[in-house]
């Protein structure tokens, strides 16, 4: 009723000013009989509030539309079963089935075209892949230095190719995971274990004080590459010599807790609320050029997906702390 009176507001004021012109003309020219003039005004403002009921029951379902949209509605209207037979209303209505016709023609097409892209780059990825894998078993036969710093690079390019294919396939995460209970040591173990050439490298140790009894219920492939991005991201920023890297497991609160804490440089606190920014790398990411932003980014939309609750700690020269919640059976995190 408010739009269709915003929409009339126009006509109901040229009326009556239209109204009073005549009134005015008539008593200009010398006729004064009050009682006429006002039935006569009546009898008119009867007129245009019956055209007025006329209009607005003809357009009703069109406004209630335009004002109040039904979730989940498309703007033709075909999901209410109503329809308004006005000129103006069939006219706007094909004008919508018309433009929302090529809107999804439009969206399709880019849908496929971006399903088609990801499937590019799996494909691109996994064939990256097995050179990798094949020059790594190339250098394991020979003792030569250079090919350990190969090795070393190698070990960054799988890396990367790891972040490209998760990052991939995050918008179809519902259909790459799988729910288990695992030893969250194995878990852990099992990644330093991968990322041992990385240690070695930068001389730094790896203390895993987990309980072996500690159990989560996540995914062990996202879950793995989640700590991965985690421990490379403590080892690039851990400048000393002889450095630790401690993984703690523990409850809390009912909780599973996995605590990673480094003795690195530590994130400034003016960039802590922005590190799980995509591209965001901050003060630290012009100090280190290796840094894309993108790692803490998705450990965040991965720990998301799964049901984990995440944390970070971190004060400047003296290291960082992050927190791997773990839901309990009944699905609740602990915050």
């Amino acid at each position: 009723m408010r739009l269709f009176l915003q929409e009339q507001r126009p006509l109901m004021i040229v009326y009556i000013a239209q109204l009073l012109v005549i009134t005015l003309i008539y008593r200009l020219d010398g006729y004064r009989n009050l009682m006429v003039s006002l039935y006569a005004g009546i009898i008119s403002l009867l007129l245009l509030l019956g055209y007025l009921a006329f209009r607005f029951i003809a357009n009703r379902s069109f406004y209630k539309r335009l004002e109040q949209p039904l979730p989940g509605e498309s703007l033709t209207g075909e999901s209410s079963g109503e329809s308004s037979h006005t000129p103006l209303a069939e006219a706007l209505h094909q004008l919508l089935k018309t433009q929302f016709r090529h809107y999804t023609t439009d969206l399709h097409n880019y849908k496929h075209k971006i399903e088609g892209h990801l499937q590019f780059i799996n494909q691109w990825a996994h064939q990256m892949k097995t050179p990798i894998s094949v020059i790594h078993l190339i250098l394991q036969d020979d003792d030569d230095p250079r090919f350990a710093a190969i090795g070393d690079e190698l070990d960054r390019l799988k890396k990367g190719l790891d972040l490209v294919l998760y990052t991939a396939r995050l918008d179809t995460f519902e259909h790459d995971f799988h729910v288990e209970n695992l030893p969250l040591q194995r878990i852990v173990r099992n990644v330093t274990s991968e990322q041992k050439r990385l240690f070695i490298r930068r001389r730094i140790y790896p203390s895993i004080q987990i309980d072996s009894v500690l159990t989560v219920a996540t995914d062990e492939k996202w879950l793995s590459f989640v700590l991965t991005q985690l421990l490379t991201n403590a080892v690039r920023y851990t400048l000393k010599e002889q450095g630790t890297l401690f993984f703690n497991g523990y409850t809390r609160e009912n909780q599973v807790v996995l605590e990673i804490r480094d003795e690195g440089i530590g994130i400034p606190q003016s960039d802590l609320p922005r590190v799980f920014d995509p591209y965001f790398t901050g003060e630290n990411g012009r100090r280190f050029q290796e840094s894309t932003g993108m790692g803490l980014f998705l450990v965040k939309q991965i720990c998301d997906k799964l049901g984990h609750a995440f944390e970070i700690e971190s004060k400047v020269d003296e290291g960082t702390t992050v927190r791997i919640i773990f839901a309990d059976s009944s699905g609740h995190i602990a915050q």
